[in-house]
């Protein structure tokens, strides 16, 4: 019992700051749409499209964070810290590398990227000015994505929050600054923002630098870790094109029912999006924790850590789905304040709220092999979980379903069909064991 308590403190100590951290970085493009919606129409319609490439080009992205966790995790766990926070460096260079390259080729890309979107003149102009400038901050971004994923994996969620929460602070004191009292508009969004990301990777400078002395690790990059965190990160990065594939497809087919089913869809999305950062802050710890006791060699652990987590993701779907299903019918009405909506979106909801518990044991088997740097079977599988999923989309889309129905059926197809093979085909990978034994 002892033991139990004692794992399940490991995990709260290290989901609780992961879940605020994830909550900080959304909240920089938030705080942009509030700030900017008070400038106009234009500007705000402006940050729709820039902001809508660049969560695109971030998500993407992420896979630096979730690919150098648990590298530096399994060192960790070895006993080998100087190798650990080598590891964790050779990503923050191999951030710096791709972040420089995105920051040149997005900044000349930006009117093809706008102009991709189909916008008005004075819609496209600021959209421009708005991405063309935030593109310089893409590095400072994929810089604090490999900074945290090298804390997280020397099992520290705590700084990372600091670092998010301050550098939230500054971004909105800056915009407020930079749009109002200096009087630069959208442009001195953008800019506040880039101040405030940059902001961030002086703090993970500081931080990584005292680690490096610490351990007695060298700051200067070295070629195969380089080459290492790229394998790792190429399979994860594949797997993350397959995720956006199933949710820009779903989007597609919502849109081709037509204007207030999509608007449900958005409003039932934006719940399943709300409820996953708690089980991201979940697999965090998992991955984190998986990739110490595999680095320690300590099976059993590994296996208590797997259980826990798993029960821990599942005893949330159901409580998450309950409050989903008790609030199903107001929730239209909280986003929206039509009645006609509310109705609308409720049968989605419900089909999320039986879905929940298949949800948070997927998004905690996605942790646990991440932890074990099984990214080559992710990214594989990945794809192959499109194979049912595709054809259910095609049969909402051929059939055009209206209404209530159509909507819950489109849910169906993505919250059952979809998150049930990631289920079946994570939960296939952690019984046979193989992940058990991969080296990273």
């Amino acid at each position: 019992m002892a033991r139990a308590r004692t794992l399940n403190r490991e995990i709260l100590r290290l989901a609780v700051p992961a879940l605020g951290a994830l909550i900080a970085e959304p909240m920089f493009l938030i705080v942009d749409a509030a700030l900017i919606g008070h400038l106009g129409v234009v500007p705000l319609a402006a940050l729709g499209i820039a902001g809508a490439v660049l969560q695109t080009i971030v998500g993407l992205m992420v896979f630096l964070a979730y690919a150098t966790t648990p590298a530096v995790a399994r060192r960790f766990g070895a006993g080998d810290s100087t190798s650990a926070v080598s590891a964790g460096i050779d990503g923050l260079w191999l951030a710096l590398g791709l972040g420089a390259v995105l920051a040149v080729v997005g900044s000349a890309a930006t009117p093809l990227l706008v102009g991709m979107f189909g916008p008005s003149d004075a819609v496209a102009a600021d959209a421009e000015t708005y991405l063309r400038l935030s593109m310089w901050g893409l590095p400072a971004m994929l810089i604090v994505f490999a900074a945290t994923g090298l804390l997280r994996g020397m099992q520290d969620t705590v700084t990372p929050l600091w670092i998010a929460g301050l550098g939230f602070g500054a971004n909105t004191v800056l915009n407020v600054l930079f749009i109002y009292g200096f009087g630069w508009g959208i442009a001195g969004s953008a800019l506040g923002t880039i101040v405030a990301q940059w902001g961030m990777v002086g703090a993970y400078a500081v931080v990584v630098g005292r680690l490096a002395r610490r351990h007695a690790a060298s700051l200067r990059p070295r070629a195969d870790g380089m080459r290492g965190s790229a394998r790792l990160g190429g399979w994860l990065f594949l797997r993350t094109v397959s995720l956006r594939v199933a949710l820009l497809s779903t989007v597609a087919v919502a849109t081709g029912l037509g204007t207030d089913e999509l608007a449900g869809w958005q409003v039932a999305f934006t719940i399943f999006s709300a409820a996953a950062f708690a089980l991201d802050a979940l697999a965090i710890a998992a991955q984190a924790l998986i990739g110490r006791g595999l680095g320690a060699g300590d099976e059993a652990f590994v296996q208590r850590v797997l259980r826990r987590t798993v029960a821990w993701g599942a005893w949330f779907g159901v409580v998450v789905g309950a409050a989903i299903a008790a609030l199903s019918g107001a929730i239209g009405l909280l986003f929206t304040g039509e009645p006609a909506v509310a109705a609308l979106v409720q049968p989605a909801l419900l089909v999320l709220a039986v879905a929940q518990p298949i949800c948070g044991v997927v998004f905690v088997l996605d942790g646990v092999l991440m932890g074990a740097g099984d990214a080559r079977y992710l990214a594989i599988v990945g794809g192959l979980n499109l194979v049912p999923f595709v054809p259910a989309l095609v049969v909402v889309a051929a059939l055009q379903p209206a209404g209530a129905g159509g909507l819950a059926l489109l849910a169906t197809a993505f919250f059952g069909v979809y998150m049930l093979a990631r289920l079946l085909t994570l939960g296939w990978r952690v019984r046979r064991g193989d992940w058990l034994r991969i080296a990273v």
